[in-house]
């Protein structure tokens, strides 16, 4: 196809500027509605750009034209056999991957470490979790790639699991061995499902991860907003093979979709394919290089330390890390801060600003839009913090001062057993629910998603034992800065549990 042509945003460009009597949504009319402030701050050609399903603009949800042109264009850049846009980001892809596979009392085997979506999409299905628990690197303090071994035994396990759902990349860029997980999950002729939000650029440069298709998996879910030019909450769903149900999985989108979707959203997805298509090899050469430059001068600095997931060179003491070259995350411990304190810090007194603070680390997205400029103030920023903060190296770590347990995966790092609960997320979410003050809670069965955000990874699901583990880390995230969304007390003093049910009497 010809990779050049962008036949939903040259449709957009015609119906923007002509003349039109607009009996239709959205209110503003293209643009004649709006207030001064609204043209001042997004102008006037968003506004005009702004369109329903016009009939020069196709339907998402059933398209014959320039939808599903752009579509089949990003399925070849992107290496799919067929490309959904999405205009409700990958969470609501996730969801529907998961719709679209498994049922009521199915079981899908999954990380740990699953984003937020993922419990969305349990809930909705109804379908039961077998969790795996990611290796862990306690030098890091983060998960990293499940491996084929442990997929194969929770297969054998539990040989009637519908589906394989992983995570990679890993907000740190961290990826699992896919090909080989693949090869094991196709075995059992069930799909392998990959939340790839934060890889869509992997097909387009050999010095990055393969991508989640070209490992062979199933479905692959990306955010092209995240390290692409896409606007925010644009994604993309990919399939190929014949392990997945397309019909099920449309109409799983349909549920899963609004049914407005935003042709501001689904244009710039058309627009992000053309540049990656056209320009992606040498946009990303330049990110990579800006990346090993920023890596570089960080490595020189006292009292920090840079994960680089690319070999053994750059490993722990226990794990091999392969992932995306062009993460940066940082370990600040060794200034006697924690990664919240020092994100604030680089925020408001040096104007460079982390993707993703946790107690230990910051993590940084170097995309295609990163300038030297941005490189340069990044390095002059850490070299300010590291001096101002260098007495406090000589200190006791952060990580010292903060209780002793895991990030979100709050298993320990040497368990690899499965973790199974008899109690659905579904069955949690719709059960009678009772607030218990959080030392009371431990041992119950959590009723509601905790989870600190970003990642969005939840440290407790619906329908599990609440642990002391993660009511730790959860006080250690909110003492040290952070934010934990989903709970009905974000003060962490009650935490809803499942109440029990009340005993039957057959006299």
């Amino acid at each position: 196809m010809d990779q050049s042509t962008t036949p939903l945003v040259e449709a957009l460009q015609r119906c923007a500027i002509r003349p039109n009597a607009a009996f239709h949504t959205p209110g503003h009319k293209r643009g004649q509605g709006i207030t001064s402030r609204q043209q001042a701050l997004f102008g006037l050609a968003a506004f005009q750009s702004d369109l329903p399903e016009l009939p020069e603009l196709d339907n998402l949800f059933a398209p014959e034209g320039v939808i599903l042109q752009a579509q089949q264009l990003a399925a070849e850049a992107f290496g799919a056999q067929q490309t959904w846009f999405l205009a409700n980001g990958s969470t609501c892809g996730i969801e529907a991957a998961i719709l679209a596979t498994c049922g009521p009392g199915d079981k899908i085997i999954l990380p740990r470490n699953v984003h937020t979506s993922a419990i969305a999409g349990l809930i909705l299905s109804g379908a039961v979790p077998i969790y795996i628990s990611p290796p862990y690197s306690a030098e890091w303090n983060i998960p990293i790639g499940i491996n084929a071994q442990a997929i194969a035994t929770a297969l054998n396990q539990h040989p009637d699991a519908k589906a394989v759902f992983l995570v990679s990349p890993t907000y740190e860029g961290i990826c699992s061995n896919l090909k080989a997980i693949a090869q094991v999950v196709h075995t059992k002729n069930i799909p392998l499902i990959v939340d790839e939000a934060h890889g869509p650029h992997f097909a387009f440069h050999p010095a990055l991860p393969a991508s989640a298709l070209a490992a062979g998996a199933d479905i692959a879910v990306q955010s092209a907003h995240k390290v692409l030019s896409a606007f925010t909450q644009a994604a993309m769903l990919h399939t190929q093979g014949d392990r997945i149900d397309r019909n099920r999985l449309t109409h799983s989108l349909q549920l899963t979709q609004s049914s407005s979707p935003s042709y501001l959203l689904l244009g710039s997805l058309d627009a992000a394919r053309y540049q990656m298509a056209i320009q992606g090899h040498t946009l990303l050469s330049q990110t990579i290089a800006l990346a090993e430059r920023a890596q570089n001068a960080l490595e020189a600095l006292p009292g920090i330390s840079v994960l680089r997931p690319q070999g053994d060179r750059y490993s722990d003491s226990q794990y091999i890390f392969n992932g995306d070259c062009t993460r940066l995350t940082v370990n600040v411990s060794g200034l006697g801060l924690t990664g919240f304190e020092a994100d604030d810090i680089l925020h408001t007194q040096y104007a460079v600003t982390a993707e993703l603070p946790t107690l230990s680390n910051l993590t940084f997205i170097l995309s295609i839009g990163n300038t030297s400029a941005d490189i340069d103030q990044l390095i002059d920023g850490f070299k300010s913090l590291c001096k101002s903060h260098a007495a406090s190296a000589q200190m006791p770590t952060a990580s010292a001062r903060t209780p002793s347990v895991h990030t979100p995966s709050i298993h320990t790092p040497a368990n690899t057993e499965l973790a199974f609960s008899p109690i659905s997320p579904r069955q949690a979410f719709f059960a009678a629910k009772t607030p218990l003050p959080t030392d009371q809670a431990i041992g119950k069965i959590c009723a509601e998603i905790l989870c600190p955000y970003p990642p969005g990874i939840p440290v407790l699901f619906p329908g599990e034992p609440i642990t002391e583990g993660a009511i730790a880390y959860l006080q250690a995230t909110l003492i040290a800065g952070g934010i934990v969304t989903g709970c009905n007390d974000p003060t962490l003093q009650t935490i809803l549990t499942m109440t029990p049910p009340t005993p039957v009497s057959f006299r």
